[in-house]
Formats: structure tokens, sequence, C-alpha cells
């Protein structure tokens, strides 16, 4: 299965890490933004100056870093020339050995669920020939609508040996707005918070695909670093979904508060940190030239924060 996949290149790299591409233009080095201000579209400049950003930070990356996170929304930003950009930073990413998360956080029902599943996750027959169109090996995903919104995607992911990962408890501040509600059922008796029916649901949907070599089925959860109890507490109550736990570093999550989302084998999740690995040249104000070195580094650091406290071998 797709997080199989995952888990064994986690083990290989002895590193639970996942680094998000999110490449706000202002990121970029200014060396690299240079290179293509002759360009007459600043859409297609911008794209362009952002791919050779992120194949640099891949480069760094691959060999100690298992799986990149690009957010489509940034790419979308720059238009189709973005997408583009999308589309390639995953086939060299992939290219490079690494599991790629298409962070999309898609949400609908029907066909137009199946038409999102398609796009980043399976094929599509056209003028007889099959594609992928973007062909990440997992997808980010808003399970809000209900099954109506996921079951569209089980398939995909069973047929094309994918994975999603459905948000429950987020690591944005107002999450708890909504994701910390309290439930009841038709006897007026507490049935437990909307993230932990959320997160039931996801073990519900994962058995459809059945488990995995390591225990952990193709439906995946977002569970956000920022809330720790909650983290632990979730991976108690999900014993067979895996986690993408995003809130490390720039929004404040540490390496022992993430340790409650691992399983006694240091497996089960993968963190994610973007700024603070894209930006790192900026933090340690080394050459905007050594970009690629500084992520390396601060990669590395965030490894040896996480694994300190887990039992990953």
């Amino acid at each position: 299965m797709s997080f199989d996949r995952l888990i064994k290149r986690i083990i290989e790299t002895k590193n639970p890490t996942v680094a998000g591409l999110d490449p706000s233009f202002s990121y970029v080095p200014e060396f690299i933004r240079e290179k293509y201000a002759g360009i007459a579209d600043p859409l297609e400049a911008a794209s362009k100056a952002v791919l050779e950003f992120n194949c640099g930070l891949i480069d760094a990356l691959c060999d100690i870093v298992p799986a990149v996170k690009p957010q489509a929304a940034y790419y979308e930003a720059y238009g189709w020339y973005g997408m583009k950009t999308f589309a390639e930073t995953v086939s060299y990413a992939q290219k490079k050995g690494m599991y790629v998360i298409a962070d999309g956080k898609r949400n609908d029902i029907g066909s137009t669920m199946e038409a999102y599943a398609t796009a980043y996750l399976g094929e599509t027959e056209l003028y007889g020939k099959k594609v992928a169109p973007f062909g990440a090996d997992a997808l980010t995903v808003n399970g809000y609508l209900g099954t109506d919104g996921i079951k569209p995607l089980l398939a995909p992911c069973k047929e094309f040996d994918k994975g999603i990962f459905v948000l429950v408890k987020t690591s944005n501040p107002s999450s708890g707005e909504l994701q910390d509600r309290k439930l009841y059922n038709k006897k007026g008796f507490p049935s437990g918070n909307v993230y932990e029916v959320m997160g039931e649901m996801c073990e519900n949907w994962g058995k459809e695909a059945g488990e995995s070599e390591y225990g952990y089925t193709s439906v995946g959860a977002v569970v956000g670093a920022t809330y720790p109890e909650q983290l632990a507490e979730l991976r108690q109550k999900l014993p067979h979904t895996f986690f993408l736990v995003p809130g490390y570093g720039a929004q404040g999550g540490g390496g022992k508060g993430v340790s409650g989302a691992f399983d006694g084998q240091g497996l089960g999740a993968i963190v994610n940190a973007s700024r603070s690995i894209i930006c790192a040249y900026k933090k340690e104000g080394c050459d905007e030239q050594d970009f690629a070195g500084a992520a390396r580094r601060e990669a590395l650091r965030m490894k040896e924060d996480i694994c300190s406290y887990i039992n990953l071998k």
C-alpha cells in the first residue's frame, strides 16, 4: 500500500519528516528571481524561479528526508504556469525517490470528487492513452462532507496504490471553534468532540482498503503538532490511521510535543515543516546562494529533535 512505501522511506532515512514546498515568491532567493526577470509574463517568470528553487531544495533533501508536500494554493497563485511547476515539482521529487503528498485539501461529492481523485491520484484515458495528470502519492482532503466526499477517493487509492490524509484536528488557532465542539447522542449523552468523531470515521473508511504491512490503512489523518494532548489521545484511539502532523517549527510545534503521534516503533506519523526548512537560509543569515545547504541543515536538526523523543530504529 501507499503508506507502506512512505514508511519504508522513513525507515531507510531514519527520518519521520516531510518538507513542505510552499513557495511564496518572497521565499525564493533574489539571485534566482533575477535570472528570470527578463521574461515578459511575470507569472511565467515567477513559476520558473519557483521550479528552480524547488529543485534545489529537493536535490539537497532527497537522501535525508523521505517526502515533500507541495501546497497547491501557492502554485495556483501563479496561474497555469504555476500548476505546470506543481506537476514538474511532483515528477522531479519522485524521480529523486521522494514520496509526494499533494496538499490540496480538496472536498466535494460524486463526480466532482472523482475528478479531483483522477487529477491528483489517478489516471484518465485521453485519445486512447492512459495518463496521470499530477500523479502524486497522496492527497490531503477535507472530510466534512462525510462519506459522500471520501468514498470517491477509496477506489483510486486501491487501484493506483495511493493514500489520503483527512483533516481531523488541524494546527491553526481557531480549529477548536468547530473541531472541539462537543457532540451528543439521541439520548443527550456526550459522544465525543467533532475531531474525535472525524477520527473514528477515518478508521472506518480505512477498513474498506484493508491494513498494510505496517498495520496502517490508506486513509490517514491530519492532526496538528500545536495540540500535543489531542495528538497523543488520537494516536491511542486510531491505531490503524497514519498521521500527517503539520505545525512544527514556524507554527510552534517541537519534537517533544509531536512524540505522541508515533507508535511504539517510532512509526505511524510524518511531521511537516515548511517555512522553517525552505526559508532556513534567512533565519541563518547565510549567503542566499547556500539556501539548499541551509535547508539541509535545518532538516537534519529537525530530524534529531524528533528522533530524540521516539523509538525509530
